[in-house]
């Protein structure tokens, strides 16, 4: 049965859809509002906004014109009982209410945290467009979630989910899996400031710091981290290679060095320039001489490098699956599996002493990919914590940061999940007063 088929069933069995609270009623937020909408068996009942008319104009795009706007607990309680949609400006509301699975698309590392963390403990599944607080506490948050039987999951439409469907895919056939990656559909500028890009993301209808993450190359190393830690794979090198790259071309570049491609090895992650974007892609490989004959008469090379190729992401309009895969297979999309890959601060500009730094898609600092291991042993700084942090010292443009560089602020909610995180991965039980 499919999806939509099972959750008109259970409709049907417990007399309600599935009800699901949202954080943040930007881009993301009213495309999954809409898309959620045409499902049946699903709605989003609450939506948590700063900005409470945008939730409200997002409800109205979905055909509400009646919401309940702020109130009670009890009072926000008793409309989604009876049917109505309600808004909110506190995202601390959304755990106590009558939900099943909380989404998060604020875009906002410390809010993802409070939302996943306290989401949680309250019993409901948590599902994130937040891959920004993924690659900073994502593997706690999973296994907190797998300790109280909820799940915790990356939603579906991004390009990280949607390349682990496909090395799941390749891995079930029998292929070795060599490289998983994503089309970037800009070129690499590390230096891009929501200043720099303001008329193109006028012109798209973005908001200017989103699209300098994007441009900066941070979205980019984000995902790819998360890919890795998802899908049990590694960083090649930091950064990634990110060579130009036709959809042609990926078997041919994405091979190891040894047999003429990019590669220092099999079993990465990586992106490319190019037309690959807005595809995914994973290259896998088979020397069986039955199997290499097989795929040329298929028409898929002459191997022993085949690229599988997706070439589409459709973002919050697929996301809603992530929903009902929680919901009613009670299996997260992605989750990390490993903690293979860090996302690591780097100063987009000469930093000063005394200095606030202004976090993802701002002025300060952009994103890039490295080991775990790497990021440990140079005790840099990831790139989910430095929102708010304290430059320490003057330090160059182009530097990864470190804990000498800058002083993280300790009292927010991602902060301390990272430290409870990192003492997880010394092999110290961090749980046990939660589940």
């Amino acid at each position: 049965m499919s999806y939509v088929d099972r959750l008109r069933v259970r409709e049907r069995e417990l007399g309600r859809p599935v009800r699901v609270g949202l954080v943040g009623a930007g881009q993301m937020g009213l495309g999954f509002v809409v898309q959620a909408s045409r499902i049946a068996g699903m709605e989003v009942a609450a939506i948590a906004d700063i900005a409470p008319e945008r939730g409200r104009q997002a409800f109205a795009h979905a055909g509400h014109d009646h919401v309940v706007a702020q109130g009670s607990r009890a009072e926000l309680t008793a409309a989604i009982e009876a049917g109505t949609p309600v808004v909110t400006d506190d995202a601390a509301m959304l755990p106590g209410l009558p939900l099943d699975v909380l989404v998060d698309a604020s875009g906002v590392p410390e809010v993802g945290a409070r939302v996943a963390f306290a989401g949680l403990l309250a019993g409901k599944d948590v599902a994130m467009l937040n891959v920004e607080c993924d690659v900073t506490v994502g593997l706690l948050l999973a296994r907190l979630a797998a300790g109280l039987g909820r799940v915790y999951t990356v939603c579906r439409g991004d390009e990280p989910v949607e390349c682990k469907a496909l090395v799941d895919y390749v891995r079930d056939i029998g292929f070795e899996v060599v490289c998983a990656g994503k089309g970037k559909n800009n070129p690499l500028d590390p230096t891009a400031t929501p200043d720099s890009v303001a008329d193109k993301a006028a012109a798209k209808g973005m908001n200017p710091h989103m699209l300098a993450s994007f441009v900066d190359g941070s979205k980019t190393m984000i995902e790819m981290a998360a890919l890795a830690n998802g899908a049990d794979l590694r960083v090649p090198a930091r950064g990634m290679s990110g060579p130009h790259c036709t959809v042609e071309a990926l078997a041919e570049t994405f091979r190891p060095a040894a047999d003429g491609g990019v590669l220092p090895g099999p079993g990465v992650v990586d992106y490319c320039t190019g037309p690959v974007a807005p595809g995914v892609f994973v290259i896998g490989r088979s020397e069986h001489p039955v199997v290499v004959e097989e795929m040329a008469y298929l028409s898929m090379g002459k191997g022993p490098y085949y690229a599988f190729y997706r070439p589409y992401h459709l973002a919050s309009v697929e996301a809603p699956l992530s929903v009902a895969q929680a919901v009613l297979d009670r299996t997260p999309s992605l989750s990390p599996a490993a903690w293979n890959a860090e996302v690591l601060a780097v100063a987009k500009r000469d930093l000063r002493e005394g200095e606030t730094l202004d976090g993802i898609g701002g002025e300060t600092v952009y994103g890039v990919t490295d080991s775990a291991e790497n990021a440990k042993a140079g005790d840099h700084v990831p790139l989910g914590l430095v929102q708010g942090a304290r430059v320490l010292r003057d330090v160059p443009a182009g530097t990864a940061l470190t804990t000498a560089d800058v002083a993280v602020d300790e009292t927010t909610t991602i902060a301390t999940l990272r430290r409870l995180q990192d003492r997880l991965l010394e092999g110290e039980e961090v749980l046990g007063a939660w589940i």
